[in-house]
């Protein structure tokens, strides 16, 4: 089951970005630079327990402040760090300040040990996901608005029990989960708005079967699959025309985010996105 290719969802092209705190500066004339080359989106890594990296969150609104037009995402935002009852306020007011700008990237988590070391709990990788699926449940339920009453929502892992709704977003924020394994897959597919793997992770000769895994079980939740939007991080080293031109045209990958921390890798991409746009 192949993506249709007549979806009517425009291509982006968007940069991975390191949120190093040895220059500050660089680090947001880049995000500043990506927007001016006609970039779509600006991401950075999360990693909450690395010294040597700037405080995602902080960077991002710091970067919403500098730029206009711009969409902004944590890539993907350390879930086992970021209780989700306060991150879906951040997120709300991020989202109210840029004028509609963020998207939420999620992720299970990664390297325990130092997560444990910052106080975070150690989960096992099926506890991880469950925790994951409470949060979004959590997130959720604060941003919508439109419901009465106040909100009990959660699991074992990240519960809220009579918390006041709102802020609610700027605009319906879309959630973009980091997915590997079968159960985040259908996960994804069930509930998700976009589908945000790194190659390196995953090859692209898996993207076929994992597409399909997302597919059916979008298909399965009543969902179409092209609800949820297919994100691929890719190293510099991939984004030559012709890859760029695979995933996209034969792939179904409708927004390739390269890491990079060149400016002229940036640049180059502004000059490439016209004609990537084109191939839908």
């Amino acid at each position: 089951m192949g993506r249709r290719q007549d979806d009517g969802r425009d291509p982006r092209l968007g940069v991975f970005c390191t949120p190093s705190a040895r220059d500050p500066g660089a680090v947001v004339d880049l995000a500043v630079r990506a927007e001016r080359a006609g970039l779509d989106l600006v991401t950075f890594q999360d990693h909450p327990y690395q010294p040597a990296f700037l405080d995602t969150w902080t960077l991002l609104s710091w970067v919403g402040a500098r730029t206009s037009r711009v969409m902004l995402a944590g890539n993907v935002l350390n879930l086992p760090l970021r209780p989700p009852a306060v991150l879906a306020r951040a997120v709300a007011s991020l989202d109210l300040l840029t004028g509609g700008r963020v998207a939420l990237g999620l992720g299970t988590g990664a390297f325990w040990d130092a997560i444990a070391a910052m106080g975070g709990t150690r989960l096992s990788g099926p506890e991880a996901v469950t925790a994951l699926e409470e949060a979004l449940a959590v997130i959720r339920g604060l941003w919508d608005t439109e419901s009465r009453g106040v909100l009990h929502a959660g699991g074992a892992h990240h519960r809220v029990d009579g918390a006041k709704r709102g802020p609610a977003p700027a605009h319906p924020v879309p959630v973009w989960l980091g997915a590997y394994g079968p159960r985040m897959l259908r996960i994804t597919g069930r509930t998700a708005d976009g589908w945000l793997p790194s190659l390196g992770h995953l090859s692209i000769d898996d993207l076929p079967a994992a597409q399909r895994a997302v597919d059916e079980a979008a298909l399965a939740a009543g969902r179409q699959p092209t609800d949820v939007r297919r994100l691929l991080n890719v190293p510099a080293e991939a984004a030559d025309p012709d890859t760029l031109a695979r995933l996209v045209g034969e792939l179904g990958v409708d927004t390739v985010v390269v890491a990079t921390d060149d400016p002229a890798v940036v640049e180059a991409l502004g000059a490439l996105a016209p004609r990537l746009r084109d191939l839908r």
